[in-house]
């Protein structure tokens, strides 16, 4: 378990650098070390990154607590837990390739994936 909590913590990790990552060549060196006082509209695909970090930054709270909690509870099914953060985890960097290509219905259907993932690692609790 502790390894696909640290992969997700990677995923989040990653999320963080990739509107930076993307915004860099509009944005400039000299601005972007400077004070950004004049830093060029983002891009959709800048806004559509931003927006996967911060739904991740809502998920990632509970898959965090979920992951904790199937190593520490007496009678978790940690295989099932998991399956489960594996579901979450590999959704969670699919939504986010999905989002940047701008593919709807697929990136829904990821983020559906991954609180699947959640839900898994949660009946594993029980």
């Amino acid at each position: 378990m502790l390894f696909w909590i640290l992969a997700g913590l990677t995923v989040y990790f990653v999320n963080i650098f990739v509107p930076a990552i993307i915004y860099f060549p509009a944005e400039g060196l000299a601005n972007h070390v400077g004070s950004r006082d004049n830093s060029p509209e983002p891009s959709a695909m800048v806004g559509r990154a931003r927006r996967s970090l911060a739904n991740l930054q809502e998920n990632l709270p509970i898959f965090l607590t979920l992951g904790i909690l199937a190593m520490i509870v007496d009678g978790a099914d940690i295989e099932q837990a998991i399956r489960g953060a594996q579901i979450f985890v590999l959704a969670r960097i699919a939504y986010l390739i999905l989002y940047l290509v701008s593919i709807p219905y697929t990136r829904s259907a990821a983020y559906a994936v991954g609180l699947f993932g959640l839900g898994t690692m949660a009946f594993a609790l029980v």
